[in-house]
């Protein structure tokens, strides 16, 4: 049969209140319910100092481990807003990129679409120096040496 467990039971009073003496528990006095004696670490003046001791320690090691955790937080957070603003940048970069490709797709299927247009492939003719079959070549003297706007050239990507 296993042995039975004290339990804890109210504190007692063992001064009477009529005597003026400080009342006093039965756990503060070391001793328990039934009178016997009750060792308890933390009730001795050894274990007081074991554990204010140790209190040091544990409060240096509790702050290298925040001051750890404040490191990487920093870290942290710094390699996010490096991260945020490089790929800001490469977005940007990305989209100045999008918009001339957009451009050329566009000249190219202007040119596209041009190419089979009588009237486009007459006029490139013409700004060659071609001329039609019944037409007559007459030169001025007064003639610009460059052709007008009509003769630009196009910009092919």
């Amino acid at each position: 049969m296993p042995a039975e467990l004290p339990t804890q039971t109210p504190p007692e009073q063992t001064a009477s209140a009529d005597s003026g003496e400080q009342p006093t528990t039965a756990a503060g006095s070391g001793v328990g319910a039934a009178g016997e004696a009750v060792s308890s670490p933390r009730g001795t003046l050894q274990g007081r100092w074991r554990v204010l001791s140790r209190l040091p320690i544990i409060m240096m090691l509790a702050s290298l481990l925040l001051g750890l955790g404040i490191v990487q937080l920093t870290f942290q957070i710094g390699n996010s807003i490096y991260r945020s603003a490089t790929w800001q940048n490469e977005t940007r970069e990305t989209k100045a990129r999008v918009a001339g490709l957009q451009k050329d797709v566009k000249i190219l299927q202007d040119a596209e679409s041009s190419a089979s247009d009588p009237a486009y492939l007459e006029q490139l003719a013409r700004c060659q120096g071609f001329v039609g079959r019944n037409e007559a070549v007459i030169i001025s003297p007064n003639a610009p040496t460059n052709p007008g706007e009509s003769c630009a050239p196009v910009r092919l990507p």
